[in-house]
This record gives structure tokens, sequence and C-alpha cells, in this order.
């Protein structure tokens, strides 16, 4: 749920961007790129950001990796938003250093960058970043089940 919050605050933020750059955002495009088609976290993430992008009156782009792994696919897709113009993107990077002298052209050609789940390397690379701290998600979980459980969990 909370990542789900997450996706719409980042789709929201790309349409403040674009209704700030013009005063009628309707033809404005906004991208999403995620890691992979399949993965159904990716799915509803996709979802989300098409109804969003349908209730702000925004067109928006979807680009995915054709694996695990795949920078050159998102580095395309970037690519492709910055020639169309686009106000900006959200992206799940699937590498995270490889990925940013793109993510720094795109910046420079003055679209909004929103990086969602993996965090960039460096994280000042984008201009905002929403990212679960998975080890400390773990250590959280951990101490609750300890908690909870006690004895039992042995």
């Amino acid at each position: 749920m909370r990542k789900w919050t997450i996706l719409k605050a980042a789709v929201a933020g790309l349409a403040f961007y674009g209704a700030m750059a013009t005063a009628s955002y309707a033809a404005d495009i906004v991208g999403l790129i995620t890691k992979t088609e399949g993965n159904p976290f990716f799915v509803k993430m996709r979802e989300g950001a098409q109804a969003k992008a349908k209730e702000l009156g925004l067109t928006l782009q979807t680009f995915a990796g054709k694996f695990d792994g795949d920078n050159d696919s998102q580095v395309a897709a970037i690519e492709n938003l910055i020639s169309a113009g686009a106000k900006g993107f959200a992206i799940v990077p699937s590498d995270s250093s490889a990925i940013v002298p793109t993510i720094k052209k795109a910046r420079d050609a003055g679209l909004l960058v929103i990086v969602l789940d993996t965090p960039l390397d460096p994280i000042d690379a984008a201009d905002a970043t929403f990212a679960t701290d998975n080890f400390k998600a773990g250590e959280l979980i951990g101490q609750w089940a300890k908690g909870t459980l006690g004895d039992k969990a042995s």
C-alpha cells in the first residue's frame, strides 16, 4: 500500500511540474520506466500511473527493460522521452550507477526525474527518490516477529 501511495505521489509530482511549465498540460508527456514488464509489482505500478495520468489529462509513455538488469533499454527509453519533449519521468533503475549519465542528460534537458524503489548511486543524481531501505525493513520485521512470537518463533 505504501508503494502505491508513493507511485501516486510521483505521478502527481510529474503532473505538477508539467502544470507549472505550461498553462494547458493536456498534451504534456510524462514517462514511467520499470525494470521489466511481467513483475506483478511493476504491472500494478504501470496501471496506477496510467490511471493517474488519464485523470490528470497527461500522455503517459511507459517503457520496461527486456530482462532484469537491462540498462540499455532504459537508456533508450530516456532518450525517447527527451526527444518527445516529455516533462519528466519516474524510473525504477536496473543499474543504479550505469544509468546516471543518461539521467544527467535528461535533467540537463529540463526533465524532472523521480526514482522509485532502487536509489541511484549517487542518490542526488535524481530530483527525488522514493525507496525502501530493505535492510532496515528486515530488521524491523525481525524485531516485530521476536516481540510478537517470542520463543514460539524458534
